[in-house]
């Protein structure tokens, strides 16, 4: 009893030094030459098929320089994709514009949880920057 009331407060103390970790990490930062950072672990939580799916954004002069996916849970084989196919046609866009890129046939979830991370992105860039 006394082993499984010590792993129990481990799990719960491990758990809370995650969580702590998490809300540690900036929302955004600034870089040289006028570039934004920001990363939207915890300013979406829209799930894709499994998981949230969240981004890291680059953005310089209010376009997007890059946007890399974080750690998730979806699918490999079809966040795979995400990466290959969605993702990349992004970098070069205007916040607004992003709406107009289609999202993948086989990974709809997917794709509309990295557009809803894109916009949520984008409202904190436009009230922080």
């Amino acid at each position: 009893m006394k082993k499984l009331l010590v792993l129990c407060m481990l799990a719960v103390s491990v758990a809370a030094m995650a969580q702590e970790k998490k809300q540690e990490e900036p929302v955004m930062t600034k870089e040289k030459g006028g570039v934004y950072v920001i990363n939207t672990t915890t300013l979406c939580d829209t799930k894709g098929y499994k998981s949230p799916t969240p981004l890291k954004v680059t953005v310089k002069k209010d376009k997007i320089e890059s946007v890399e996916a974080l750690p998730n849970q979806e699918t490999p084989k079809y966040f795979r994709r995400i990466n290959e196919e969605l993702i990349p046609k992004f970098a070069g866009m205007k916040f607004d514009e992003t709406d107009k890129v289609d999202a993948l046939t086989g990974a709809t979830m997917s794709s509309n949880a990295v557009k809803a991370n894109l916009k949520a992105a984008y409202e904190y860039y436009k009230k922080n920057k």
